[in-house]
């Protein structure tokens, strides 16, 4: 029986396995197996909802396992560390405890078939101080983190009996995970004086949102940047565009003006590359952020047995441009790849990848929801803003939902995550 391996469980490899696992695997026809270093799956783009506790991972997380036991398809916990192209397998980094006792040593998987889905990583490039300062929303896990500790800033500023005390917070990155954190930390901020924390609310922070370029958002269509802006402008966020930072401290940003800007908290959300281990693989075409280039079948340049999708992969377009690291990419790109491993197995031609840009979304919070829709019938875009561009926005998540889960059991899940609202707090408190 022939072995499929995906490694990473993000929106694209989770996708993919469910799809073979129904193809392939419920028929007997390939054992797929899913690589993913952690234990449970969170859409990337409500990353920032995890990281102010709108959003609580224990509910709204799915568990590698038990998905897998339901949708024909093998889950290992690890992480790739290496490859062997020409021996076909790939090589899994020990796995230890919270104690650093070993539970599993390194070893090694063999393929015949791997698909590379590991994703991206906040780019530090480099800046001083950045990894030993300030918080990166990248996994679950990191966003938890910083979750704990908003949480303790926000009970020092109510109970820290200064009137004057603010919190003060700096994002660097002026993409949607930075516009759209700076929104959400504001809607959790007002959201706190319903449980208790009388003396908290938005008008208690100071939250800079910083720009290396000339505007936020620099990835979308312009009027969506000015909109985005105008309304954290609305809500007291202070957006620094042209700023380039050059050290981060425990007090704050240096920038390149020699301004600094004092922060308790700071997020590093400004630009994404593959994971370094990629660029260290022999054998493989990388570029500069560490992106695996392929094919237009998504194979390989030198390996038509490795696939690769998602962040990590550098797909170019007919325009010399390349695929953009969004979901809605790899969302694509694993449909793709699922109809070409198929096609091997019944000797059919392989397809190559077109890429249709449906338009992007930036979801303010609760306050707004801006972006453009591409029409299929035309190039160009149609911007929307308001109700019809939140609906279109959750539509998005929906759409994943049903991919990896199935049209009933999706439903199923929308309906009680609505009846869940009415008894569970609106925010994550612990």
């Amino acid at each position: 029986m022939k072995r499929i391996v995906v490694v990473g469980g993000g929106a694209g490899g989770l996708e993919l396995v469910t799809k073979l696992g129904h193809k392939l695997g419920k028929r007997g026809e390939a054992e797929v197996i899913l690589i993913d270093r952690s234990r449970t799956h969170i859409w990337k783009p409500l990353l920032h909802e995890v990281a102010t506790g709108s959003l609580d991972i224990n509910t709204d997380g799915i568990n590698y396992r038990a998905h897998s036991a339901r949708h024909y398809y093998q889950y290992q916990l690890g992480t790739m560390v290496g490859l062997n192209a020409k021996e076909k397998s790939i090589e899994i980094d020990a796995l230890v405890d919270d104690e650093g006792h070993e539970i599993l040593p390194v070893r090694t998987l063999s393929y015949d078939t791997l698909v590379i889905a590991v994703g991206s990583v906040s780019n530090d490039f480099s800046t001083p101080g950045v990894k030993e300062n300030c918080y990166f929303l990248d996994s679950h896990k990191q966003a938890e983190r910083f979750q704990q500790a908003l949480l303790n800033q926000f009970l020092r500023v109510h109970q820290g009996g200064n009137n004057d005390d603010m919190l003060k917070l700096a994002i660097v990155g002026g993409g949607a995970t930075g516009v759209e954190l700076a929104a959400e930390l504001n809607h959790v901020a007002d959201l706190l004086k319903a449980y208790g924390m009388t003396n908290m609310s938005s008008k208690k922070m100071e939250i800079t949102l910083i720009e290396a370029g000339d505007r936020i958002l620099p990835a979308l269509p312009e009027r969506i940047a000015l909109q985005a802006r105008k309304e954290l402008s609305r809500l007291g966020v202070k957006v620094s565009e042209n700023t380039r930072i050059v050290k981060a401290t425990e007090e704050g940003f240096l920038t390149a003006a020699e301004n600094t800007l004092d922060a308790d908290l700071m997020v590093w959300a400004a630009g994404v590359k593959a994971p370094d281990f990629i660029k260290s693989i022999d054998g493989l075409e990388t570029n500069r952020a560490n992106q695996i280039v392929v094919k237009q079948n998504l194979q390989t340049n030198e390996f038509d047995s490795i696939y690769v999708i998602g962040d990590c992969c550098a797909c170019e377009l007919e325009e010399g441009r390349f695929v953009p690291p969004r979901a809605q990419s790899a969302h694509q790109m694993a449909s793709l790849v699922s109809d070409n491993i198929v096609a091997t197995f019944t000797d059919k031609p392989l397809k190559d990848f077109v890429y249709h840009d449906h338009g992007s979304l930036v979801n303010l919070s609760r306050y707004s929801t801006v972006g453009s829709l591409m029409g299929n019938l035309s190039s160009k875009s149609m911007f929307v803003e308001g109700r019809i561009a939140r609906f279109v926005y959750l539509s998005l998540y929906r759409m994943h939902q049903i991919a990896i889960h199935g049209w009933i059991k999706a439903l199923l899940i929308m309906a009680v995550k609505r009846i869940s609202k009415a008894v569970k707090p609106k925010m994550k408190l612990h």
